[in-house]
């Protein structure tokens, strides 16, 4: 009896389903890469199109926004309409987004093709979770989120590299122009390696929550928000950069005010959906799960320690040691190296340890490397310094990130699994935010405060000096090259340097105690069991 293509298409994906892998891990590459590839981009941006700072400041942040706020939305929809569906759909819109961005010739245009690639990303990231979760089972599952965390550690630190090399020796347009090519390869997998997957009928309920999705949206919108613009905009009174005021204060603790109300309207929302056995954007009932809700807490603890380095480091190798962009790029290899041995050890480990012991070996590893770090940076280290710390934090990343979702989805029901992969990711992004949020006053205060106070005396009897102290707060850091050039500054630049680098130890210190609670919180899960963790697949495989 031959085969009909409406049943060789799934068949087929479960037969290449490593190549699927591949093709599901390139999308998340796709985001991840492209957002580090843009900090580096960006004083070349500005010496192309001329843009103000307002406008610098919303290229980079416009993204993190827009993706934050549709991260539980979308892990919806793919439910109900399908998650290779909705993954597809997302490298369209990103791939088209980065055109937008690589032809853009104003400040404008730029930002409304980095809110367009923030859209795609947010259809891309829970999605390629949920394929992951319903296409592997048992062992195989913990190897495939393996390869996937260590695309996340790893594409967050080869991003600098690429971007470094593109703008030194072609243009900041093909820091977006790239994407085309590795979109085609993606949506090509997707295609012909992965099947569809989604809620049975049975499982849907009437009409999508339009209310659950729209105040999920402004309550995570507004706090991330808060979050990114605290430092510029100020926390509680209004900076000089705020785009509005309320009375004395800035917009951010108006931002939080909302963000409090609209996420509380959407549990209340989502349990009275609930109760009524209506559809819901997220279902609550998922955090009776003890392995999901101490997960997500864990996860979002741990990814505010984890984007620590990547803040600081770059600035630190470009303004202290005086890297270029590419060498920069260079130095963090080891990290990536890290991430990618972690995804060929699992495999080894998996057989002996489950997924929470491997998460907190990670999560020891990832201590460890940055304590050592913060100990070890001087104004005058080398790469070859830390080259050693970063490849023990990116091993532990590659352990820790990947079987942490794997953890954090071992006991959804596959046929929720969209919200589920959606509520962990929008999880981790908040960390994020709250780390870069905390991480960055961090570093940005020691800088300038530190620089201020090495040339008290200086200043006081040279008031002539403040514009240059202020240059190199503004800059973070990024006019030292000029002033160490110039003899009769280059004692503020070394005033700089050091401070700088006790920014970066003090973030990497901040970064480390929280990744020490992350490791204690995660005491709380328990490992799942064999029957949850090698259950058959449930979910409807459609072409």
């Amino acid at each position: 009896m031959s085969t009909s293509p409406d049943a060789a298409a799934p068949e087929r994906s479960v037969r290449y389903r490593w190549w699927g892998l591949v093709a599901i891990s390139l999308g998340v590459a796709l985001i991840i890469m492209d957002s580090t590839i843009v900090s580096v981009a960006i004083p070349a941006i500005v010496d192309d199109l001329g843009i103000s700072s307002t406008e610098i400041q919303w290229v980079q942040e416009i993204y993190t926004l827009v993706f934050a706020a549709l991260l539980l939305t979308w892990g919806r929809l793919a439910d109900r309409v399908g998650r290779r569906r909705i993954n597809l759909i997302g490298v369209v819109v990103f791939v088209a987004a980065s055109v937008l961005c690589a032809v853009a010739d104003t400040g404008a245009l730029l930002i409304a093709g980095r809110a367009l690639q923030g859209l795609g990303g947010s259809m891309i990231l829970p999605t390629s979770l949920a394929l992951l979760n319903a296409s592997f089972h048992g062992r195989e599952r913990g190897i495939a989120f393996a390869v996937w965390g260590s695309t996340i550690g790893g594409m967050a630190a080869i991003g600098p590299l690429v971007g470094g090399w593109l703008i030194e020796h072609a243009s900041w347009r093909w820091a977006f122009g790239i994407n085309v090519p590795v979109g085609v390869l993606i949506v090509a997998g997707l295609l012909l390696f992965v099947a569809e997957s989604k809620e049975r009928a049975t499982d849907a309920h009437g009409r999508l929550d339009l209310v659950g999705a729209a105040l999920s949206i402004v309550g995570f919108g507004a706090l991330v928000f808060g979050l990114i613009e605290g430092r510029s905009y100020g926390w509680w009174l209004a900076e000089d950069a705020a785009p509005f005021t309320v009375g004395p204060l800035s917009p951010v603790p108006v931002a939080f005010a909302v963000a409090v109300v609209a996420l509380a309207a959407f549990v209340l929302a989502e349990l009275a959906r609930g109760r009524a056995g209506k559809g819901v954007i997220l279902d609550l009932s998922l955090f009776r799960i003890p392995s999901f809700a101490n997960g997500n807490v864990t996860a979002l603890i741990v990814s505010f320690g984890e984007f620590g380095l990547i803040l600081s480091l770059p600035l630190w190798f470009q303004n202290v040691l005086g890297f270029t962009a590419f060498e920069s790029g260079l130095a963090l290899v080891p990290l990536a190296a890290g991430s990618f041995l972690a995804s060929g050890a699992v495999a080894g480990l998996a057989r002996r340890f489950s997924p929470i012991v491997v998460v907190r070996m990670g999560l020891v590893l990832e201590i460890a490397a940055i304590a050592g770090l913060a100990l070890l940076i001087r104004p005058d280290s080398t790469a070859w310094l830390t080259s050693s710390a970063l490849l023990v934090y990116g091993v532990g990343v590659g352990l820790a990130t990947a079987q942490l979702t794997s953890v954090v989805l071992a006991d959804v029901p596959v046929e929720r699994s969209g919200q589920g992969s959606a509520t962990q990711s929008t999880a981790r992004q908040t960390g994020s935010a709250l780390g870069i949020a905390v991480l960055g006053t961090a570093f940005f205060s020691t800088l300038a405060n530190g620089t201020e106070d090495r040339l008290a005396d200086a200043l006081a009897t040279t008031p002539a000096l403040a514009p240059l102290v202020e240059s190199v707060r503004a800059s973070s850091g990024g006019t030292i090259a000029a002033l160490a050039a110039d003899p009769s500054t280059a004692f503020v630049a070394d005033a700089a340097r050091a401070a700088m680098t006790d920014g970066t130890a003090l973030a990497a210190w901040i970064a480390a105690a929280a990744l020490v609670v992350g490791l204690l919180s995660s005491l709380r899960i328990r490992p799942a069991g064999r029957s949850t963790t090698e259950r058959p697949e449930a979910a409807e495989l459609a072409d």
